[in-house]
């Protein structure tokens, strides 16, 4: 037969149970007997700690067989008296202070390390609440910005939604305390932890961790053991705890462990493929570390330590697991032969519905003679109101006197609701323990190390950029890849001070129809949180940098069914979905979830714990451990250990960790027949990515003032974003080639040096205004062509001899202090005055030099001044009038190269147009000029 478990609590030789057995004889209550002076008893009673508490809740004192605790140190107030001790971790101390704020707390500490400060409390219920399987225990944690002197961003300047780092933290912390709060306590419990200052060195997760435990400890909480935690790096070969955040830059493993002075409660921790020898060095490195810590708060919790609770402890009846086993044995071990998960959790639903009408409804006959006399004796107590009342049972009647002869009858027993469940649900769990230690089976008939059958297949999803369906058993996951630019990344508002920017996430989700139920959809969960970044962390080793693959990278995983293990499927599944995304992946990884039970012995077993591969939701929830792993056979990304018993020792986790690499190596080798496989290319879906480097100096041309040049930019091509840094790196991101195109030839032209004396040819006006026209040399470069400059001849308005749209060449005569150009029409057109001889004399003086120049350039250099002032000096007055001497002498300068088509030119322009990676189709040439 079951007996009592016992509790959990470390040194104490008793427990004491509920006030009054918590069964009672056909009663409407369902937890409490009806007599009032019963029901009074069976609240809870407890002393008070200090003078100034409330009445209606008092702390208990420790029993007899308790260890002691040694008087807190208190003032004849009965405050608390601030005390501090430093406490050594790593290579430096961590100051640990209580009393000194918070004192109204059940417990309340403060941690330092550095200058990073992190405030801790803990409160207790009066009143205890409904009996459960699960302990009523809430965290909250918070990073404050005033800790680094800045304040939140956006319209609210006040600290709101807890984030998602927040969140995982919070859950660092509940984890390990949770298997170490004794059963039967109900009380509710709220931890809440604060950084109050950050120095940027010190990271306050680790310590947060550690407040929390110590807080417990000094608290009225009967919790079993100190607990701490701490973060280990490694840096080349050295091994450091609680590294700092500079140190951690240079760190392959990032491990946050915490455990009790003899064993180890949760581990989690990412990183780059190392091997399990190492990691197990870590973890041994920082079970020493952790083991140090408890040690120095066991010494101060014998100094400031509240009293424990441990009346509030309220455990089921010894006699109840008898019960239920009779009742219910021979038909547990049956459901649990059932393979299939559904059929399996109905039958067992309904198991539980007939044992709970047996034991609440109608009552349990026992033929146990001890449960008998024990029922008899509830039976005087509940009737000893009615003690005159005579019944007649059975006998004879006589005249006169009334003779009573009693008959004996079994009671029918009854039990609470709550304590019945609680029961049933420890019972399945002995069963489910024993089938496996004793049969070598599971429920679904696999031996303990074997894998589920798995299938997969990738491009399900035709738009989108990256798909596919991990199935493994009973459980399954769809993941989903989009790539996108820098807009798409993922904006991390820390307390660092600068915003991070993910470009690699994994967002997942757990719908309540994946395990066929009714539930409630809306925001994330913390435990899908927590699962997205395990997953996460998992896949972000195997990414290539953002220069291989400057894309921004969503994974979405959303477990469409689920029976164990759906964030190790995650990871499989998003390794398939990167690879069919055409994301050039260092290599696949695979995640697989381990089990334990540890005490075989009670079970048939040699003692030696049991580790379990690929487990199933029942053996989670019945198990001793959830340990999952992600990596491939030469080492580990990812790594998540939760404990359900008081810890397990370094050679467990050694053949934990040796199986799990061997079920990796096995669901590695089966997601190669993946049918259809990844299609390992871009989809013509996803977004058109190139990448430009142009001068630092000109990336302020692209973006313009107040970014109004980029964004007319991106109108006018069509793309989809453009991202300018400032070491010059230009990123274009398009939909399709030919928006890809356009901007790339705006971003050529804008980014080019032109030179003066550059000619442009076929250039189209795009505005006139009364003081000229503005020429577009190139896509997105502009120029003025002043009006004097237009013509050779006199013009009074611009717009009398060009529209808009009309096309003419120009040449770049100026470049002002601001970089605007000034360009020259009128330097490319023939003379036009066949009047004046002067003119033609110089002209005809003018064509051959050039094409004397044309045949040595040396000597046209040399000769280039000589007819500007001969040209100048022979024009007449009447040549004025028509055209002003000035700008006369500017074209006559200039005319050795205004000659459009000499081979010279040709050759520039060609070479120009392949330099400044102008758009075929583009009507405008540069003919010569620098790009």
């Amino acid at each position: 037969m079951l007996a009592c478990p016992s509790s959990s609590l470390h040194g104490l030789a008793t427990l004491q149970r509920h006030s009054q057995p918590s069964h009672f004889l056909l009663s409407n209550s369902l937890f409490f007997p009806p007599s009032p002076r019963l029901a009074a008893s069976r609240k809870c009673n407890f002393r008070s700690l200090l003078s100034g508490r409330s009445s209606r809740r008092s702390a208990v004192r420790a029993s007899a067989d308790s260890p002691e605790v040694s008087e807190s140190v208190v003032s004849d107030s009965g405050v608390l008296q601030p005390y501090s001790v430093k406490i050594p971790v790593g290579d430096r101390h961590i100051l640990v202070e209580t009393g000194h704020i918070g004192r109204q707390a059940s417990g309340s500490v403060t941690v330092t390390d550095g200058e990073t400060i992190v405030y801790t409390t803990v409160c207790l219920d009066d009143v205890p609440s409904e009996p459960s399987d699960f302990f009523p225990l809430s965290v909250h944690y918070q990073e404050r910005f005033s800790a680094a002197g800045r304040t939140s961003g956006g319209f609210f300047k006040r600290e709101g939604k807890t984030r998602d780092h927040e969140v995982l933290i919070c859950r660092l912390i509940d984890r390990p305390l949770r298997p170490t709060m004794p059963k039967g306590f109900y009380h509710e419990t709220q931890i809440l932890s604060w950084v109050l200052s950050y120095d940027g060195l010190h990271s306050p997760d680790s310590l947060a961790v550690t407040a929390a435990g110590i807080a417990v400890a000094l608290s009225e909480v009967p919790m079993s053991k100190a607990i701490a935690g701490v973060r280990v790096g490694l840096v080349g070969d050295k091994y450091i705890v609680n590294p700092t955040t500079k140190e951690m830059e240079h760190s392959e493993l990032d491990l946050l462990l915490a455990g009790t002075d003899s064993a180890i409660l949760m581990i989690e921790g990412y990183s780059n493929f190392i091997p399990e020898e190492k990691l197990l060095r870590a973890v041994e490195v920082g079970q020493d570390a952790v083991r140090a810590i408890c040690n120095e708060v066991e010494a101060l919790v014998k100094k400031c330590g509240k009293p424990k609770m441990l009346d509030a402890i309220k455990l089921p009846p010894p006699e109840l697991y008898e019960h239920v086993e009779e009742i219910a044995g021979d038909e547990i071990v049956k459901v649990l032969h059932i393979r299939n998960k559904i059929p399996r959790r109905k039958a067992l639903s309904s198991l539980e519905e007939k044992v709970l009408n047996i034991l609440t409804e109608k009552g349990f006959v026992s033929n146990d003679s001890k449960l008998r006399s024990s029922s008899e004796t509830i039976v005087e107590v509940l009737e000893d109101e009615e003690e005159d009342e005579e019944v007649i049972v059975d006998g004879e009647v006589d005249e006169g006197d009334v003779h009573i002869k009693l008959t004996s009858h079994k009671p029918a027993l009854l039990f609470s609701e709550v304590d019945v469940k609680l029961v049933f649900k420890e019972v399945t769990s002995k069963f489910w323990r024993k089938r496996i230690v004793e049969g070598g089976k599971r429920s679904d008939g696999r031996t303990p190390d074997q894998i589920r059958p798995i299938n997969s297949r990738c491009g399900l999803l035709p738009r989108a950029h990256g798909s596919a369906l991990f199935t493994r058993g009973e459980t399954q996951s769809l993941a989903v890849v989009t790539l996108g630019d820098k807009q798409m990344a993922q904006r991390i508002d820390g307390l660092d001070g600068d915003d991070e920017l993910k470009r690699f996430y994994l967002q997942y989700s757990f719908p309540p129809s994946c395990v066929g139920e009714v539930g409630r959809i809306g925001a994330p969960s913390r435990r899908e949180i927590g699962h997205g970044m395990l997953a996460e962390r998992s896949l972000e080793r195997i990414l290539p940098s953002e220069n291989d693959f400057p894309y921004t990278i969503r994974v979405e995983s959303t477990i469409t069914e689920s029976n164990g293990s759906s964030s190790m499927a995650s990871v499989c599944g998003g390794i398939l979905a990167l690879q069919d995304a055409g994301v050039p992946i260092k290599c696949s990884i695979a995640g697989i979830a381990m089990g334990m039970v540890l005490d075989t012995k009670e079970f048939g077993g040699d003692g030696t714990p049991l580790i379990l591969s690929d487990i199933v939701g029942s053996e989670d929830a019945s198990g001793d451990m959830d340990f999952k792993v992600a990596g491939n056979e030469d080492g580990i990304t990812a790594f998540q250990m939760d404990i359900k018993v008081g810890g397990i020792t370094l050679p467990i986790m050694r053949k934990a960790l040796q199986q799990a690499r061997d079920g990796r190596k096995h669901i590695l080798e089966a997601m190669t027949n993946c049918s259809p496989p990844p299609a390992n290319r871009l989809s013509k879906y996803a977004p058109l990515i190139h990448i430009m480097k142009v001068k630092p100096d000109r990336v302020n041309l692209i973006i313009g003032s107040g970014g109004k040049k980029i964004k007319s930019i991106i109108e006018e091509s069509g793309v989809e974003a453009i991202d300018a840094d400032d070491n010059g790196t230009v990123k274009i991101f398009a939909k399709d080639l030919p928006s890809l195109e356009r901007s790339k030839a705006i971003i050529s032209s804008l980014a080019m040096v032109p030179t003066i004396g550059d000619i442009y040819r076929n250039c189209e006006i795009k505005s006139i205004a009364s003081y000229g026209v503005f020429v577009e040399i190139a896509p997105g470069r502009e120029g003025l062509c002043h009006i004097s400059e237009l013509s050779s001849g006199w013009l009074p308005k611009a717009e009398d001899v060009f529209k808009v749209g009309d096309r003419i060449d120009v040449k770049l005569i100026e470049i002002n202090e601001k970089g605007q150009l000034r360009l020259s029409h009128r330097a490319l057109l023939p003379d036009t005055n066949p009047d004046n001889s002067n003119v033609k004399q110089s002209t005809g003086e003018l064509a051959d030099d050039t094409e004397t120049s044309s045949k040595s350039p040396e000597k046209s250099k040399d000769n280039s001044s000589t007819p500007k002032i001969t040209s100048s000096s022979k024009r007449s007055s009447e040549d004025d009038s028509v055209l002003p001497s000035k700008k006369f002498v500017r074209r006559l300068v200039n005319s050795s190269q205004d000659k459009p088509l000499t081979n010279k030119e040709k050759t520039k322009k060609s070479s120009n147009k392949a330099a400044g990676s102008v758009s075929v189709n583009d009507e405008s040439t540069l003919v010569s000029g620098e790009a």
